[in-house]
């Protein structure tokens, strides 16, 4: 497949940054972003990145020792900042010199950013508002993901074509900027990247991989859905912060709703402190995420779905994914420039 120069032009900086054919990042979703799925979106010539999610230290040593064994390209583990472990993960990584890394949940804890560069690895991280952005670009990171509340998994309340608008002509010729949230189709890949991103990053459209062990439950329920049965969970409880979550409708989100009153009277009793109810939120999600990729469960378990969901009509392998994403970005520029 030959690449036109013009959609070259336009990758190349993310390419180069990467270290890709492609400047198509996949979004790190846990239990789906591992070895297998990873490997083979950067062997077709994109960018894979493991979510370690609540991985402990020696399972993410594993699990980049065994992406290692299946490619030999470039890919990028996804941590997590509130992650307890933050530092021993970042050492991991840097002993299997793993050249990217993404800090994703906030803002990095002092020393995260420095200790990540210090072995050589380049930092992204997702910046909700220009200012944050500004503030991460003062303190080191090597590229930004500005990603709008279309995508799946955690989200914050402010459209992909808004924060692309807003921030874009900010900042994208400081560090390279990838756009992600709600992108299922290669012309929006063209539009981002005529605004000035440096490439895009998408998860959803990948779900439906050959590659990608999800278990067939969790892919036919993507293929099934529309835009809107992607939804984001609700808050209940004022005094307890929680980042909303966009998954498929199902029973499994009135229980993260029974788990939230759960989690807020045991903060009324003083059984729990605002940290660990956070975490207790949080590990809500690893496991209901897990009950539905793994075991198949989409009724009770966490179906987590971007938008994009309705592009999604058909399992295909990560290759003739990526060429459509390709070809589709390609023809619409080349309707622009006629």
């Amino acid at each position: 497949m030959t690449q036109p120069t013009q959609l070259d032009a336009l990758m190349q900086r993310g390419a180069h940054f990467l270290g890709t054919r492609f400047a198509i990042m996949a979004g790190a979703m846990s239990w789906v972003s591992e070895r297998h799925l990873v490997s083979a979106i950067s062997n077709a010539g994109g960018f894979g990145v493991i979510a370690c999610g609540a991985m402990t230290p020696d399972l993410l040593d594993r699990e980049i020792a065994a992406t290692k064994a299946l490619t030999d390209k470039p890919f990028g583990v996804n941590l997590i900042t509130m992650h307890p472990d933050l530092t021993a993960l970042i050492d991991v990584c840097a002993a299997h010199q793993v050249g990217h890394v993404v800090l994703a949940g906030g803002l990095p804890p002092a020393g995260a950013i420095d200790r990540i560069k210090a072995s050589g690895a380049k930092v992204l991280c997702f910046p909700p508002t220009l200012t944050f952005a500004k503030k991460l670009i003062r303190s080191g990171v090597d590229a930004l993901i500005i990603e709008g509340m279309e995508a799946g998994g955690h989200i914050g309340p402010v459209s992909t074509s808004v924060l692309a608008q807003e921030m874009l002509p900010e900042i994208a010729q400081q560090v390279p900027v990838f756009v992600a949230g709600g992108i299922g189709r290669g012309e929006a890949i063209a539009g981002y990247l005529e605004m000035g991103a440096s490439g895009v990053q998408l998860g959803t459209r990948f779900v439906c991989a050959t590659e990608c062990i999800a278990h067939a439950n969790f892919k036919k329920a993507f293929i099934r859905a529309s835009a809107r049965d992607a939804v984001a969970s609700v808050q209940i409880d004022p005094r307890l912060p929680v980042i909303p979550v966009r998954a498929l409708k199902n029973a499994g989100g009135e229980l993260f709703t029974a788990k939230q009153r759960e989690v807020a009277q045991a903060l009324d009793e003083g059984k729990l402190a605002m940290a660990e109810a956070q975490l207790q939120i949080e590990h809500y999600w690893a496991g209901a995420l897990r009950r539905a990729v793994i075991d198949g469960d989409v009724e009770h378990g966490s179906v987590m779905a971007g938008q994009s969901v309705g592009m999604v009509t058909k399992e295909q392998p990560v290759a003739e994914i990526l060429a459509e994403l390709v070809e589709q970005a390609t023809a619409a520029l080349e309707r622009r420039a006629a």
